[in-house]
């Protein structure tokens, strides 16, 4: 009887440790899905062109590529950003298209804006014989996994070569 008893106890114990570690990691699967995710990393733009050109105003196409730096894919829901040659006002791109993010792959986030001429001439100059000019993006984007989105800000400045020759 006391061997019997003794084994009951054993099994009783090692259930205790196998369901206690179960928690545990369970939790810390729970615990480390729910970090919030990184930043998404500005890298380049690419295939600016021109929709529409006209004297008053002109609507301008390209991809902005960002890599994202998280151990799991994304799903990008909306984008509002201002964009900003040499701190003048460019103009304001607003996109409702569900994009699919890869875990730690760059992507292509398609921007379509309206810009005021008036401001593109104050920058001609600079950019018709090829100098660096500032190229600001602020805004926020939605950003989530499922149907749990949160909001990220968007703000990137660097230096840019432009040049229409």
């Amino acid at each position: 009887v006391k061997t019997k008893s003794i084994s009951l106890i054993f099994k009783i114990n090692y259930m205790k440790k196998s369901a206690s570690l179960i928690i545990n990691v369970i939790l810390s699967l729970i615990i480390l899905g729910c970090s919030s995710p990184k930043e998404l990393e500005y890298q380049d733009y690419k295939n600016f062109h021109f929709e529409k050109l006209g004297f008053n105003a002109s609507r301008v196409i390209l991809d902005l590529q960002y890599y994202n730096p998280n151990n799991f894919g994304l799903q990008l829901r909306r984008a509002d950003l201002d964009i900003f040659i040499n701190n003048n006002f460019l103009g304001h791109s607003s996109s409702d298209t569900l994009i699919n993010i890869p875990r730690r792959d760059t992507f292509l986030l398609p921007i379509k804006f309206d810009m005021d001429m008036k401001n593109v001439f104050k920058n001609a100059w600079n950019t018709m014989i090829g100098n660096e000019v500032t190229v600001k993006v602020t805004g926020k984007v939605k950003v989530g996994k499922g149907n749990v989105f949160m909001s990220m800000p968007v703000n990137y400045e660097g230096k840019h070569k432009f040049s229409l020759f």
